[in-house]
């Protein structure tokens, strides 16, 4: 029996129901690794170029304010092992600042080295990304459409290794795995590379292998033009152009292959404003294409179980809300078991920790054991990365929350500096201005966990410590990293308008 209050109960059920609905989704990793080693041995089979010959590939490279990586891209495009008679570039700038003074130089020369290459400019930013691919389309002149963002540095030998896939006519698009080329610039970066190693490394090639659907990821991959005219073209009623453009043409019958053994190379955001921007775009993006496609998904003739795991995957950010209110409520359920007189089964909190807290280190871990030979010593950044994924939650629980009110914003991109390696100095910064409110409220969140850490000491709640920790490490490290970058804004501002005289692109606030 308990001596608890109503209000108790409701406050156990409250916090229970949400990490029950946030351990669900720790299922789902664990069914990702269970049909990734079930059907992994389904690797795609290239028989050769689709028609017998090369055909003819327009590569879109959509940039906007990108001045301190245009010129890599560029030169990496111009490497391309690739037909020049079957090759052209298109450079989709929408720029405001001095990158489009650098791409025009960088396309002038390499048109002088025999490279198809236009600039193509637009009066006005409609539809952000996915408007400037639409608008490229309608004079590209391949039968392909590779596409590449400003920071990726494809190998010579991409459209090579890519094109062959497409022997299949029914084949939509091919998609490659991301690697980072500044993997080892930070601790922030590190963690980034392993929570996307999960998804590049183990979900999506889990399912390709069995079949579900899987997305384009905006970049490094290679369309099928004729599936994009087909599946309505891109459309900017959302911010995840790429989710929802991938669901359409899957739900018209497009087959789609993901290369796990071929990598293009990244940059990942160096900044925690950067990281946090790009997490609120996916984050919100992913919630608009559920809203959007969810029903025509439910109504198209294809397996249940298909359904049900789309359904899952599009959703899957609605963990960051729950989480948000399971980091309010944690310290107030301590208190209530402790005082209240309830006895909750051992049984319970040991399948949620199993499938919220294991789930995650099993599934990414294996993703580290499928990028790299010395996967064991990055195992130590896992409790760290869970730690970050707890500290945005109130970042991308605000991005959910706008998608669900039907709260429309702009495309946000998120900024590249242009280095590699620990050490590397900046050429120079964009300004990435982060939400002054998530950050004081990141920092609310980290004050009250180091009082709940010190609650549990002086109670000897001691099993409880490591899980508090976790909490009070994430939202001290999002929001002090947040703050830092708040605080060096002007002084970025002014160094970079000394330096380019054409000033810093300020995105909107989130």
């Amino acid at each position: 029996m308990h001596t608890g209050t109503p209000w108790d109960t409701v406050l156990l059920v409250c916090y229970y129901t949400c990490f029950l609905i946030v351990s669900l989704y720790g299922v789902h990793r664990l069914v990702m690794l269970y049909l990734f080693f079930r059907y992994r041995h389904r690797k795609p089979r290239s028989s050769g170029p689709p028609g017998g010959d090369w055909p003819r590939v327009t590569v879109q490279l959509p940039i906007y304010n990108e001045r301190f990586v245009v010129r890599r891209l560029l030169e990496s495009i111009a490497a391309l092992d690739y037909p020049r008679d079957r090759l052209d570039v298109q450079v989709l700038d929408d720029s405001t600042d001095s990158t489009t003074q650098i791409a025009e130089d960088c396309v002038r020369r390499l048109r002088a080295q025999g490279l198809d290459v236009s600039l193509v400019r637009r009066p006005n930013r409609n539809g952000y990304k996915a408007g400037a691919l639409q608008n490229g389309l309608a004079t590209a002149k391949g039968e392909f459409i590779a596409i590449f963002d400003a920071d990726f540095l494809p190998a010579p030998e991409f459209l090579r290794v890519v094109l062959p896939h497409f022997s299949d006519c029914k084949v939509g698009m091919v998609q490659v795995r991301w690697d980072h080329v500044n993997r080892g610039y930070s601790l922030l970066t590190r963690l980034q590379s392993v929570l996307l190693d999960g998804h590049l490394a183990v979900e999506s090639p889990a399912r390709f292998f069995s079949g579900r659907f899987f997305n384009f990821n905006g970049t490094a991959g290679v369309w099928r033009r004729q599936t994009i005219e087909d599946a309505g073209g891109w459309q900017h009623d959302t911010l995840t152009e790429d989710l929802d453009l991938s669901y359409r043409a899957q739900l018209r019958g497009w087959k789609f292959i993901f290369l796990s053994d071929h990598v293009c190379p990244a940059e990942l955001p160096v900044e925690m404003n950067a990281f946090k921007t790009q997490q609120h775009r996916w984050t919100k993006g992913a919630v608009e294409t559920a809203l959007k496609l969810l029903p025509t998904v439910w109504r198209a003739q294809i397996p249940f179980l298909i359904k049900l795991e789309a359904t899952v995957h599009l959703t899957s950010n609605f963990a960051y809300l729950l989480m948000v209110l399971v980091c309010l409520l944690l310290w107030p359920v301590i208190q209530v078991r402790e005082d209240g007189g309830y006895s909750i089964p051992a049984w319970i909190d040991l399948l949620m920790f199993v499938f919220a807290t294991l789930s995650v280190i099993a599934f990414y871990a294996i993703g580290q054991q499928q990028v790299t030979k010395d996967w064991v010593k990055r195992l130590q950044y896992i409790p760290l990365m869970m730690s970050l994924g707890i500290g945005l939650c109130i970042n991308n629980g605000k991005a959910v929350l706008e998608a669900l009110l039907g709260r429309k914003s702009s495309f946000v991109r998120t900024p590249k500096v242009g280095v590699e390696q620990r050490g590397d100095r900046l050429l120079g910064r964009y300004s990435s201005l982060g939400g002054v409110a998530v950050t004081a409220a990141e920092l609310m969140f980290a004050a009250y966990y180091a009082a709940v850490a010190a609650d549990c000491i002086l109670s000897g709640n001691y099993l409880t410590i490591p899980f508090v920790l976790l909490f009070l490490f994430g939202f001290s490290y999002v929001g002090g990293l947040s703050l830092w970058s708040l605080l060096r804004r002007s002084a970025v501002v002014s160094e970079s308008t000394a330096q380019s005289g054409d000033g810093v692109e300020v995105p909107v606030t989130q």
